[in-house]
């Protein structure tokens, strides 16, 4: 008995500090990030490091503002991310509700084609966008970066999918016996038991949405349609003869502040939708 519980608790000090260790390696980063924010670019190299900045220059968070145009790269990213988001939202869960419950036509062939463009880089359709969207002049808008986002995500249409697929089918037979149409069926008895995975979803789609660099690098080109990647790119350029990196991190920590305040908000509905596999009754 000895011997089992000895290997149980060696196998949980060896997961417990391969997890720290996982941890680490994206927690220290940004600490690191956020401590040469708070420093004069002069101490930014400075051996031993210097974690904690003394005294902090929280100035650089304010002459971030007037050295890049990070207001209007903010708003464009929320443009984009917001719209993504809610209207995808919509498209993602009606796909995944049809194709969990209804009778539908060749419907698994249509799932098939959603689980095969899963599985294309994104990258193979570059070309054949630009071409597109030049011939119906989205080129230089914010257009391209929300229409196909807004149709709905492949990946979590079939996430979706795979959550309504786990609730109890007699779910839909009470609801065509209580004569419900297929619309109020969906919005009054799916929807609501669909929160937590609707919460991975705008975590997980909001964070890749903002996080985009490529497709607004393609199809954007003035400064006033940049995101706020770009906008940081744009500063790094700038920035990396006259090594200030503190302006740069400054502009990185605003940046990413909207993704951190997201998922502190939704993270107990984010945990669940993974937790949760079906329900008995």
């Amino acid at each position: 008995m000895r011997t089992v519980t000895t290997r149980r608790r060696a196998a949980s000090v060896v997961a417990f500090t391969l997890m720290a260790l996982g941890a680490a390696t994206m927690v220290v980063p940004f600490l690191w990030m956020v401590s040469t924010a708070l420093k004069d670019k002069s101490v930014v190299f400075r051996y031993p490091p210097q974690w904690i900045p003394s005294p902090a220059q929280w100035q650089n968070f304010v002459d971030i503002w007037s050295i890049m145009p990070l207001a209007r790269g903010l708003a464009n990213s929320v443009i984009v991310s917001g719209s993504v988001v809610v209207i995808g939202l919509f498209t993602s869960t009606l796909a995944a509700f049809a194709f969990a419950t209804l009778d539908l036509p060749h419907k698994e062939l249509l799932f098939t084609v959603v689980l095969i463009i899963m599985m294309f880089p994104a990258i193979t359709v570059i070309i054949p966008q630009f071409l597109l969207y030049s011939e119906i002049g989205w080129i230089d808008t914010l257009w391209p970066l929300i229409v196909p986002g807004a149709l709905g995500n492949a990946a979590m249409i079939f996430f979706l999918r795979q959550f309504i697929a786990g609730l109890p089918s007699e779910l839909m037979d009470a609801a065509r016996v209580d004569g419900a149409s297929v619309p109020r069926t969906y919005w009054t008895i799916y929807l609501p038991l669909l929160k937590p995975a609707m919460a991975a979803y705008v975590i997980i789609v909001f964070m890749w949405t903002w996080n985009q660099y490529l497709e607004p690098l393609i199809f954007t080109h003035s400064p006033n349609k940049q995101t706020v990647q770009l906008a940081i790119a744009a500063l790094v350029s700038y920035y990396r003869e006259q090594t200030n990196f503190p302006i740069v991190m400054a502009a990185s920590v605003i940046a990413i502040l909207p993704v951190i305040i997201m998922f502190v908000i939704l993270q107990r509905y984010f945990i669940d939708s993974f937790a949760i596999s079906g329900f008995k009754g």
